[in-house]
């Protein structure tokens, strides 16, 4: 019994280890590719469908990849992380196009197999990070391949590091004026359609959504200001 008891012991922690050393794998080999291909910024999609082997070998260990959401931190690092990726993935399959909207279906019809099912990148944004979440701060990290969405950063991320990415992101984006324009004569907040397209993301708990930009701002503005919107720039973040 106790040689049978060592076994299966033995068996399922090896599956464990499999199954961390899969992920690390994932987190290791985006970090490399994303260092290779991301400048400030933008995706040199150009030279990625030239040697587009190494985003696929990415997509394809993130498809065997299990991750459960009590396991959070792993869960949306791999998840962001992947949607990012198929982003790009999805771009390179139709380049060179203008813009992801192109493609007929880019975000809501073409599907991408990552973690053992079928996904669009709508799916991943919408039902798997924040259905599960509620949190306004991956408007921040995930990159639809415009020049409207937050940059996307030339490293992966990572569990251990991901909260921190995620304040990072969130600070330097509202403190920009690619996301939020401020005009303190006409006395006007002018945001990113982001923020109207995903408004109930932002006025958690009773929470407008100046005064979410104001948690994350270095310079606050006045309650009193009156919010816009401006128009969403989908041309392609290329470099």
């Amino acid at each position: 019994m106790i040689k049978n008891s060592l076994i299966i012991v033995l068996v399922v922690s090896g599956l464990f280890s499999a199954k961390a050393q899969t992920l690390n794998d994932f987190f290791t080999q985006t970090d490399a590719f994303l260092k290779s291909y991301v400048v400030k910024g933008k995706v040199d999609y150009k030279a990625v469908k030239e040697n587009v082997v190494s985003l696929n070998t990415i997509l394809t260990i993130a498809d065997h990849i299990t991750v459960d959401k009590t396991d959070a931190k792993n869960y949306q690092a791999f998840w962001i992380n992947a949607y990012n990726l198929s982003v790009i993935k999805g771009i390179v399959d139709n380049y060179p196009i203008a813009s992801p909207l192109d493609k007929a279906g880019f975000f809501d019809k073409t599907t991408y197999s990552l973690a053992g099912q079928k996904v669009t990148l709508n799916t991943i944004e919408n039902e798997l990070l924040r259905a599960k979440f509620k949190d306004a701060r991956f408007h921040f990290v995930l990159v639809c391949g415009a020049n409207g969405c937050p940059p996307l950063i030339a490293n992966a991320y990572l569990p251990k590091t991901l909260d921190a990415q995620l304040e990072q992101q969130t600070k330097l984006a509202l403190n920009g004026d690619y996301f939020v324009k401020v005009n303190d004569k006409k006395k006007t907040v002018e945001a990113s359609e982001i923020m109207k397209w995903y408004n109930e993301d932002f006025v958690q708990n009773g929470m407008t959504e100046i005064e979410f930009i104001n948690k994350y701002r270095t310079n606050t503005i006045p309650k009193n200001y009156k919010l816009k919107y401006f128009s969403y720039n989908w041309k392609l973040n290329k470099q």
